[in-house]
């Protein structure tokens, strides 16, 4: 299966399974990962979501190999267009949906594998981790599926456009002095730290980790501070109806795991 999906509790762990080919996009595991992350909604049991590879990288981008097997370039614009929705609809579903998703970035993420990590809302590296926009490396431009979207609103105008217009790599050292990535460690100790943000996360409210969420992705656009606020009131009002406000109150004055009743 060239996407596991193994489910523990609440948290959802999607692996990237072809490592023979450093997990790269081939149309089964772009349709995979669109089928999965499009079909997460609120109602879904899974409230957290944790994206990694299997092997020595985390996404090598687009698998051309198997472009080419495709038709490649020989394809009409029409046909052509489709295939690059299929792959940016992913990323658009990972903003949309409303779990958290925090990727582990081991060796490559290049092109749509970038893309990937970027799209996910917390991002935790391996030493050996490397990542670049390779579309301009292969005659494309550099802005596809997103990166010149998030990357500018991460690092910078200048920073972006330095990566972006080179192609050049970024280690993990330096996403890390950037704030590219949340921690930098081995394999097994980035995943222990996820689960122990997953853990964290599931200490809040459903609703209130959908909203923050929500209201994260929308306050970076959001045209004025008022505007930001204005969602964020909305946001608490929200959440102090039904049960699972006073419940995760009375959790934390009791030191106990909340025990909530909604999704």
């Amino acid at each position: 299966m060239n996407l596991q999906i193994h489910v523990e509790g609440q948290v959802a762990w999607l692996t990237l399974n072809r490592p023979e080919r450093l997990n790269a996009l081939d149309p089964a595991l772009i349709a995979a990962l669109k089928d999965y992350f499009v079909g997460l909604h609120a109602r879904s049991p899974e409230r957290v979501v944790v994206l990694r590879g299997a092997g020595a990288s985390f996404c090598a981008g687009l698998d051309l190999k198997a472009m080419q097997a495709d038709g490649g370039a020989g394809r009409d614009v029409s046909e052509m267009l489709e295939s690059q929705k299929n792959v940016r609809d992913i990323m658009l579903a990972m903003r949309r949906c409303p779990q958290p998703i925090i990727s582990l970035v081991q060796g490559a993420a290049s092109g749509g594998g970038f893309a990937l990590a970027l799209a996910s809302d917390i991002r935790l590296a391996t030493p050996d981790a490397r990542m670049n926009a390779a579309f301009i490396r292969i005659g494309l431009s550099a802005c596809d599926v997103g990166l010149s979207y998030f990357l500018p609103r991460m690092v910078g105008a200048s920073v972006a456009a330095e990566y972006m217009l080179t192609g050049r790599f970024i280690d993990a050292p330096r996403a890390a002095a950037l704030g590219l990535v949340s921690r930098v460690g081995p394999l097994a100790e980035i995943e222990a730290q996820a689960r122990e943000m997953a853990e964290d996360m599931l200490r809040a409210t459903p609703l209130g980790l959908r909203l923050s969420k929500e209201a994260l992705g929308l306050a970076i656009d959001a045209p004025s501070m008022e505007a930001a606020i204005a969602m964020e009131d909305r946001n608490q009002v929200l959440c102090l109806q039904g049960p699972d406000f006073a419940e995760g109150v009375a959790a934390f004055l009791e030191r106990r795991r909340p025990r909530y009743a909604g999704r």
